[in-house]
């Protein structure tokens, strides 16, 4: 493994290849915020399916592509003369002492949920920080991510069941509150209880420490996995 140095050294070479490509390249030089938003998804998406796969070669290469766009952010900053990549790596480093003063100060946290309902605290009490508790939860994230990450923030400063059961039971309930909007065949009762069976699910894998969308996406690639077995089977089978 590299130091410091090299780490450093490496992630310049990195900006200097980005300055000579946003003089000299035609595409480069024309990208935007705009333009390039829908590709830093992308990548990102990218990213996470390596993840998921645990495949160490595309997380390194997808790592990189991720890198490249946050390079890339902060030198389109720099153009307009609005912040560069220093102004984005000290404000990070600034944030990450004040939300750790467990380990920068004297505060106490001995278990990772505790670090996270300090975290969630510290985060209200900045100056331009959340204003509400649910406030810091990106509206333009997937539904499944967004419910996880609402029923996290909502626990964190408390509201939460004290029992995993008591959240499966609710479960139940949904689920039997959609089959009574089945029978009454109201396509909007009947998205409104899906809605609310879908959520109840996802804090019970939240409660029982599994990341929903993780857990769904595995399905889907065991599905594919199964469902190409079959149909190569079928194929063979004339």
């Amino acid at each position: 493994m590299h130091d410091s140095r090299q780490k450093a050294e490496a992630i310049q070479k990195v900006i200097e290849t980005l300055d000579i490509l946003r003089v000299k390249c035609p595409w480069d030089r024309k990208q935007t915020n705009e333009s390039l938003r829908p590709n830093t998804v992308e990548e990102v998406y990218e990213l996470c399916d390596a993840l998921i796969k645990d495949d160490t070669d595309n997380i390194r290469k997808e790592l990189g592509d991720v890198l490249l766009h946050v390079l890339f952010y902060a030198k389109i900053g720099e153009e307009k003369q609005q912040f560069d990549i220093c102004d984005v790596a000290e404000a990070l480093n600034s944030k990450l002492i004040y939300r750790h003063p467990h380990v920068f100060g004297d505060a106490s946290a001995e278990t990772a949920d505790a670090v996270t309902q300090n975290w969630e605290q510290l985060k209200l009490k900045e100056k331009g920080g959340n204003r509400t508790v649910l406030a810091g939860v990106p509206s333009a994230l997937p539904a499944m991510i967004k419910a996880d990450r609402i029923q996290e923030k909502a626990s964190n400063v408390g509201f939460d069941w004290e029992n995993p059961r008591d959240a499966w039971q609710k479960v139940a309930e949904e689920a039997h509150e959609f089959a009574s909007e089945i029978d009454n065949m109201d396509k909007d009762a009947m998205e409104a209880e899906m809605g609310d069976l879908l959520f109840s699910v996802i804090n019970v894998a939240r409660l029982y420490g599994i990341n929903p969308e993780n857990a769904l996406e595995k399905t889907n690639l065991k599905f594919i996995r199964r469902f190409n077995y079959i149909e190569s089977k079928a194929a063979e089978r004339g």
